[in-house]
């Protein structure tokens, strides 16, 4: 009960915190921040690095850690870029080759960890180097330009407004089916269920933050693509952390990795597995990323690892393993792109970006570290 109490507190506290960032920017951008074009710059900023965490907070909750994720990201957007524009392939062959590229790759990383024993650490940090030289070999150092159209749908198309407004109402009917079903599965075992009041305004706020986001994009030019595949990946990592065993195990794993072991917990198929799904989800950003810059670049995806770490400490996610939600990081990484967004509006130098950034890491970091001595 104490867990779950300071999971709601995290959720209240970073929720406090984009109120009092937007509230920051729009007065200081004189209400520019908040308008239709730049939510909509703003949400599709967060998809990439949101995806990532997602990736990443599996990784972190087993009390693992994948510094490689920036240039594999930009490895496979590039290898994306190269297919379509160099290659010709077909649109459909160069996303299956580049999703099961990044599953092979990630798995390749968690073999080492998982069956050879190497620390993380090193495995992801040679990897984010020898990623970065394949990448500049690939490309020969120069841009991979232009691709595609049906390729820039990916990064750059939006629903239109009356499909976007259908899949919003979709999701909030499936929310509240799914919580009737949860709270009668509750009472079938006699345990405690909120009050059906709290539970109302509960769907209340989750049905007026849904459609008046749809609403408000649709007034520039829709909800974009990359915003509808992190939601549904979020929903299907929450599902995957929270109702399933293998989401059970990485917690386990995390929590204490020997204990995990004797109770049964096959712990290196289950690492050699967070890895492989990471490695996947870092192969959907990669080709957002390039369909997005319309390019494969050398430089891409670069720092794009600390983007990440950062939203899932954010997040509420312990670096010492057992501790993360799904929520949680999405939360962090729309945090993060908040503070991009806003500091790039005011002409903020990019020093001054990085110190704040790494300030506020530093900071998630320690009040984690309070809060563990307290427990």
């Amino acid at each position: 009960m104490n867990k779950l109490k300071s999971i709601n507190l995290q959720v209240y506290i970073m929720l406090i915190a984009i109120v009092v960032i937007m509230s920051f920017f729009t007065l200081a951008t004189d209400g520019a921040y908040l308008s239709a074009r730049n939510i909509s710059n703003l949400l599709r900023q967060t998809s990439i690095t949101g995806i990532l965490a997602i990736g990443m907070v599996f990784v972190i909750i087993s009390a693992e850690i994948d510094l490689s994720v920036g240039s594999l990201m930009g490895l496979l957007g590039g290898f994306a870029a190269i297919s379509n524009v160099w290659w010709g392939w077909p649109l459909p062959l160069t996303i299956a080759v580049t999703l099961v590229l990044g599953l092979m790759l990630g798995a390749w990383s968690g073999w080492w960890v998982a069956y050879q024993k190497v620390p993380s650490f090193i495995v992801t940090l040679a990897g984010m180097l020898a990623f970065r030289g394949i990448l500049i070999g690939l490309t020969n150092g120069t841009t991979v330009a232009p691709i595609s159209n049906d390729m820039t749908v990916i990064g750059q198309g939006y629903l239109s407004d009356t499909v976007g407004m259908i899949l919003g109402t979709i999701a909030i009917f499936c929310f509240i089916a799914w919580g009737s079903y949860q709270r009668k599965a509750r009472q079938n075992l006699n345990l405690t269920v909120p009050a059906i009041p709290k539970e109302t305004v509960k769907y209340g706020i989750v049905a007026i933050l849904v459609l008046g986001a749809i609403y408000l994009l649709n007034d520039y030019r829709g909800v974009p693509i990359p915003v509808l595949i992190l939601a549904l990946l979020a929903v299907a990592g929450t599902f995957l952390a929270r109702k399933t065993a293998f989401g059970r195990h990485i917690y386990a794993i995390g929590g204490n990795i020997d204990a995990a072991r004797l109770s049964g917990i096959a712990v290196e198929k289950v690492k050699l597995a967070i890895f492989a799904i990471n490695g996947l989800l870092v192969a959907v950003a990669g080709l957002i990323l390039s369909s997005r810059l319309g390019a494969g670049a050398p430089s891409a995806g670069q720092n794009a690892e600390l983007d990440a770490i950062a939203a899932c400490v954010i997040g509420g996610a312990s670096l010492a393993g057992g501790i993360g939600s799904i929520y949680g990081v999405v939360i962090g990484a729309f945090i993060i792109a908040l503070l991009d967004n806003g500091m790039s509006m005011l002409d903020v130098p990019t020093f001054w970006q990085y110190i704040v950034k790494g300030s506020i890491l530093l900071l998630a970091v320690w009040v984690d570290t309070i809060s563990k001595k307290k427990a």
